[in-house]
């Protein structure tokens, strides 16, 4: 049996010793995506801590740039277990550089990281920052479901350790935008984000037709399509702010 075989058929990988130099290029570029993101993510959230309006808010606010952090620091040292130049991740990359707000990038790469590009947006304001978390969220936990699966099952289950810290994440997203949308401000602040996010999150999925899946799914590295993680996604965020009468 080849090794695509075996990883089609549900095997595992367990080892940087057992890993064919095509899978170690696509495992490597998905660990740097995450990494990154959790990175980018963590330091643009810092930065909205004492825009927070009370002292619970803080506390949810500090905790997501803490885990986030640490979520990037588990899959970085797997990266480092197959020879990945993690030095440049130990405050040298400008994780906080943003582009201008009216920048549109799609789904591409900018700069010399892997963030997703939702990440390359700034944050303006508390109410702003809730939602894109209550939207990016959501994301992540689909998309952490997905990972949870991978073949090489060392950072499947890092993977799998920190997505119920990432749910909770995005709960705290939306008890925020929850008490936000008590008043009619905030209502309306939290729209005109939502105006704003929406698409920018779902460029994160990628388009509905990737020429990479085929050779992800051969490598046990992803099991459903990008449209269909994007269905999920429309799901879960629709059924939230329709119960918010955000729509």
């Amino acid at each position: 049996m080849t090794i695509e075989d075996y990883l089609a058929q549900g095997g595992k990988l367990t080892s940087p010793g057992n890993v064919p130099p095509r899978y170690r290029g696509e495992l490597l570029r998905l660990m740097a995506t995450f990494v990154d993101s959790e990175l980018a993510g963590s330091a643009g959230f810092a930065d909205t801590i004492n825009d927070a309006p009370g002292i619970k808010s803080r506390i949810a606010a500090a905790r997501i740039v803490l885990e986030k952090a640490d979520h990037a620091e588990r899959v970085l040292k797997i990266m480092a277990e197959f020879g990945a130049n993690t030095d440049r991740y130990e405050g040298v990359h400008p994780w906080t550089a943003r582009l201008a707000r009216d920048a549109d990038i799609g789904a591409s790469r900018q700069g010399g990281d892997m963030r997703l590009s939702v990440f390359h947006y700034p944050l303006q304001g508390w109410v702003d920052a809730v939602v894109m978390n209550v939207l990016q969220g959501a994301a992540a936990v689909i998309q952490l479901r997905e990972f949870a699966k991978i073949s090489y099952q060392p950072l499947a289950e890092v993977f799998r350790a920190v997505a119920p810290r990432e749910a909770r994440h995005y709960e705290l997203g939306c008890e925020g935008l929850a008490k936000i949308v008590e008043t009619d401000d905030g209502r309306e602040q939290a729209r005109a984000s939502l105006a704003y996010w929406t698409p920018r999150v779902e460029a994160g999925f990628g388009p509905p037709k990737s020429t990479r899946f085929d050779t992800l799914s051969r490598f046990g590295l992803r099991h459903r399509p990008n449209a269909a993680l994007l269905a999920d996604w429309r799901a879960e965020t629709g059924k939230l702010l329709s119960d918010l009468h955000l729509t």
